[in-house]
């Protein structure tokens, strides 16, 4: 589909015009007492995957901090929306929490029209646990592209004949991918394949020419002996400690291609501002705890955390960003 190039730089910047998301839900309350009973930290998707690992990870710390059980219950389908859409309809007692990321809070409501719930009406941000920056990366042995300078001026040379692969369409992975044609005026055909494992093998086997990934995933083959992945430029405000060497898409001019896979803890709608006030003070001091910021940190991931105002600002300028860039794309999911 066509960009319409005068409208880049309102797409590009739109993220931090957006307006906050709405805290109406937030009732004045003590929160007296509160927990009294085991808390369910619902995870919109499979066990043994990243947003899994951390809520547990997180639960085993806040059942020391808030003094109750803090149970995870996985809920996975329909690209994280049943989970989310539980937590959405659940009491707002702060019993039931979820956590959320990038596609059920931001981007599934332009992907999927009838969507049961409506991220910024139905739910209540708490905190923003961390962000997954992505990093474009090229097959070590088999891609000619020794920097992302030649991967640009091929694309440029040769327009829709690259090819970058993703996990599926609609995904985090696929959107990157998007948005770096869209912010360098380039045009890549996209391979979408069901899941990240096979478009990371034929990554390798050089049967496209880059995609994007995730830190901690991709530094594993960049660190092997021989390297099997070549990283280009990492999506991020600032280098990474995990990959020091790889430079920011800023520093190669591109400035606006700032990219990660975040997520936090959201809430049903009416839950009280004492108990959200409670369980973000909790979260903050968990990810103060030097055990689990190594966990984040040390794989490349960023720590976020901060006040429900910012999350839910945050998530209102994704939104606005990517909602944007979908609907220019013409981007529909699998």
């Amino acid at each position: 589909m066509p960009i319409n190039f005068k409208a880049r730089r309102a797409l590009l910047l739109g993220a931090g015009c957006a307006a906050a998301w709405p805290l109406a839900g937030l009732a004045q309350g003590e929160g007296a007492g509160y927990p009294s009973r085991p808390v369910t930290l619902v995870v919109p998707y499979a066990a043994g995957g990243s947003s899994d690992t951390r809520a547990r990870q997180l639960a085993e710390k806040l059942s020391l901090f808030l003094g109750k059980p803090v149970l995870v219950d996985n809920k996975p389908g329909d690209n994280g929306n049943l989970g989310t859409e539980f937590v959405a309809r659940a009491a707002p007692d702060g019993y039931t929490l979820g956590i959320g990321n990038f596609a059920p809070l931001a981007i599934n409501k332009t992907l999927f029209p009838k969507l049961a719930y409506d991220p910024q009406k139905d739910l209540v941000p708490v905190v923003l646990i961390e962000k997954g920056p992505l990093v474009l990366v090229v097959s070590a042995d088999k891609s000619p592209y020794k920097s992302l300078q030649d991967l640009l001026a091929d694309a440029k040379a040769r327009p829709g004949k690259l090819r970058y692969a993703s996990g599926g369409s609609g995904g985090t992975f696929h959107l990157a991918g998007e948005m770096f044609g869209f912010s360098t005026g380039t045009s890549s055909l996209h391979v979408p394949y069901r899941g990240g494992e096979p478009a990371t093998q034929d990554l390798l086997a050089g049967a496209v020419d880059y995609m994007f990934a995730m830190v901690p995933a991709a530094t594993e083959h960049v660190r092997a002996q021989p390297p099997k992945m070549r990283p280009l430029a990492v999506a991020h405000h600032k280098r990474l400690p995990s990959l020091p060497e790889v430079p920011t898409f800023a520093e190669l001019g591109i400035k606006d291609m700032v990219v990660s896979n975040w997520f936090g803890i959201v809430a049903p709608k009416g839950t009280s501002a004492a108990i959200v006030v409670k369980l973000n003070q909790a979260v903050n001091r968990a990810l103060k705890e030097p055990d689990l910021a190594k966990r984040i940190t040390e794989p490349g991931n960023v720590i976020a955390g901060g006040g429900p105002e910012l999350f839910s600002a945050f998530v209102a300028a994704e939104s606005h960003r990517w909602g944007r860039l979908i609907k220019e794309r013409g981007i529909r999911p699998d």
